[in-house]
């Protein structure tokens, strides 16, 4: 079934779009069906989950970090992890960098930037995410880079409300590729879409989509 529903997501997909599976609370054999189906991109919540399946999993699996991000977890995946999702403050930065640079390594991240309307979403205003790319404080990280932006739209049924959201996401990607000229800020990936909304995503300029109940089944809660 997970092999089945991967293919019937792939083929509606442009090329152009990364999927990443969300395997957070998902087991093992379950991880194994979607990679020998071809999967390579996964997405965990929490860091001790990622790590014990990193341990377990072939090694040419792309890791992504997909939860809120506790900074004094960062320093547990540093030397593997293959894309921070979510990083929504410039402390988690500093931090991300600092453990980069313990293993001689350059962590591909993106900022969260709040376009939903809940209070319950992390991420942060525009005008922070601008003030961070702007600062000297920002050109400093040399072992990091912001690869770009991701963002989460309401939890509604209203399809108007989810495109409009998507849509000043992009709008604002656009604005800070013209706008930020600095090395460690390489502006490709615009992550949005998950399950429910993925295709509008896409609609609205996605390059990433997050799907884990569509391909492994309703979530498992631990």
């Amino acid at each position: 079934m997970i092999k089945e529903n991967l293919n019937k997501i792939i083929v509606s997909i442009p090329d152009s779009v990364t999927l990443v599976a969300v395997s957070k609370t998902k087991p093992i054999a379950a991880i194994k069906e979607a990679y020998n189906a071809g999967q390579r991109d996964f997405g965990e919540n929490k860091v001790q989950e990622m790590l014990e399946k990193h341990k377990e999993l072939p090694k040419d699996i792309r890791w992504h970090m997909i939860g809120h991000l506790q900074r004094n977890k960062i320093k547990y995946m540093a030397d593997f992890v293959y894309l921070i999702h979510g990083v929504d403050s410039f402390k988690t930065l500093q931090e991300i960098n600092k453990q980069a640079k313990k293993h001689n390594r350059v962590i591909p991240c993106l900022l969260q930037a709040k376009i939903a309307e809940e209070e319950t979403k992390f991420g942060m205003p525009f005008s922070a995410i601008k003030d961070v790319l702007l600062s000297d404080a920002f050109k400093d990280l040399q072992n990091l880079e912001v690869v770009g932006l991701m963002g989460m739209a309401s939890f509604t049924d209203n399809t108007t409300q989810i495109k409009g959201e998507f849509q000043r996401l992009k709008q604002f990607f656009d604005e800070l590729k013209a706008l930020v000229s600095v090395a460690n800020f390489k502006p490709q990936i615009l992550s949005m879409g998950m399950s429910g909304d993925y295709q509008l995503a896409i609609e609205e300029g996605s390059t990433m989509i997050r799907v884990g109940s569509a391909i492994f089944g309703l979530r498992n809660y631990v």
